[in-house]
């Protein structure tokens, strides 16, 4: 389990950035932020996205990275105070970095996707960062469209799913063929995940989205009322969401589409990590069609519409139940 190169690397690169990434939430995140601050989360993503392009060229020099960020912006002279800030956190993880080599690894992520590449999220679920909850560090390897390995970092999950604020965290790792596991943020014992048995979708328990701009609470409303899910939904940013699914101790993942971003396109970070996890553990995934997830459409999931995963027992019916409701 976990003997693969790629897995290794995979493994020690998001451990490095999730630890990263808590360094510059601890120094930056504060109270007296606003709501529209993403100054942290923004130094953050860059920190984290440089380490991953630093370490994937000396780990695998010929595989393209596809990430978030580019460094356009801070190689402009009006924002050389925060690259050098970004440099010393960087730093702090690669001693010696100067601000040329850390825009250079930045801008490793801007290859477009290929037959073999990696998907890097370096900071998803921004207000949940913001917030001090639930956010993940995301990386996966994508082999000719299908995602081949995918690894979670959940700094504030225990054991994979259990929410702790400030807690050991987590890393969530599935390799094809290889199941889900999981194990301290700091290195431990694998625990093997797996998704819950539930078949009756009156017992489920449904995640979302905290914000409703990334999904259709009104239909969601509309689709428990229908099959009669007596559980509030829990909100929860980021794909921490799919580790608590591959766990059992969530069955329904829905990201429908807003009313507010009708053509939006799903990014491919933010979903295949993710979807390999869910699958690995037993569960299933497709877009609100049924269809599954087409990694080979470059930097979106343009073939597909919105993203339903579950424990695959309840998958048809809720399928079905999204027709009626017009999802």
């Amino acid at each position: 389990m976990f003997d693969s190169k790629e897995s290794q690397f995979a493994l020690e690169a998001v451990r490095r950035a999730t630890e990263l990434v808590r360094l510059v939430q601890r120094e930056m995140v504060t109270p007296a932020l606003t709501k529209d601050d993403r100054s942290p989360v923004t130094m953050a993503d860059f920190a984290a996205q440089a380490l991953l392009g630093h370490l994937l060229a000396d780990a695998f020099p010929n595989d393209r990275l596809v990430g978030e960020e580019d460094a356009a912006r801070l190689r402009q002279p009006d924002h050389q105070q925060d690259l050098e800030q970004l440099t010393g956190f960087v730093a702090q993880a690669i001693p010696g970095a100067t601000p040329p080599q850390v825009c250079d690894w930045i801008d490793c992520g801007t290859a477009e996707p290929g037959g073999r590449f990696w998907t890097l999220d370096p900071v998803d679920g921004t207000k949940g960062f913001l917030r001090g909850e639930q956010y993940a560090v995301a990386l996966a390897l994508v082999v000719d469209g299908k995602v081949e390995l995918g690894v979670l970092g959940c700094p504030n999950l225990v054991d994979g799913h259990r929410p702790e604020i400030g807690g050991s965290g987590s890393l969530i790792a599935a390799e094809r063929g290889q199941g889900t596991w999981t194990q301290p943020l700091a290195g431990g014992p694998w625990r093997q995940l797996h998704v819950s048995d539930r078949d009756n979708p009156t017992d489920a328990r449904l995640l979302r989205s905290v914000e409703s701009g990334h999904t259709n609470v009104g239909t969601i409303g509309d689709l428990l009322k229908l099959l009669d899910v007596q559980a509030e939904a829990v909100g929860m940013d980021s794909q921490a969401k799919y580790a608590v699914l591959a766990a059992g101790a969530g069955d329904l993942l829905l990201r429908l589409i807003s009313s507010s971003r009708p053509d939006y396109l799903e990014k491919i970070w933010d979903q295949a990590a993710g979807s390999l996890v869910v699958e690995e553990a037993g569960g299933r995934v497709t877009d609100l069609d049924g269809r599954p997830l087409d990694f080979t459409q470059g930097r979106t999931l343009g073939r597909n519409r919105g993203v339903v995963a579950s424990n695959g027992r309840l998958h048809e019916t809720v399928l079905a139940a999204l027709r009626r409701v017009g999802a």
